[in-house]
């Protein structure tokens, strides 16, 4: 049996006192929702997002660099949706020319610079 049997959450780190940029972004334009956070880590700042299964922690770091390459991949119930989404806002995103599987995909930064990777359901699913 394999150790792992799911992501519990993916972490992005954000500068100080950016909570607001992140919620404009995360949930403004990403739809997510945000998760209140037990008051001794609400504390330390940042934020709890879901959308569905998928649990995003954005949490502050004092010496913050952007992650270009490392990146958390979401799979997109309307794919068509979030990208449009993304033009409604004026955020750019680059699309990949080569599917995951059938699947289309692209990656746009956060307000941040952090890299995410939008992908589509593939046609089968």
């Amino acid at each position: 049996m394999p150790p792992f049997t799911r992501f519990d959450h993916v972490q992005l780190a954000i500068p100080a006192g950016a909570e607001e940029r992140a919620r404009s972004f995360y949930i403004g334009v990403l739809g997510f929702e945000e998760l209140a956070k037990p008051p001794h880590l609400a504390q330390r700042g940042g934020l709890w997002l879901r959308s569905g299964s998928v649990d995003l922690h954005l949490g502050v770091d004092p010496r913050f660099h952007a992650a270009h390459k490392a990146h958390p991949a979401l799979r997109c119930r309307d794919y068509g949706a979030v990208l449009e989404s993304l033009r409604d806002h004026g955020v750019e995103f680059v699309e990949d020319s080569h599917p995951i599987g059938k699947a289309p995909h692209c990656y746009v930064y956060d307000p941040f610079g952090n890299r995410i990777e939008l992908i589509g359901e593939d046609a089968g699913e």
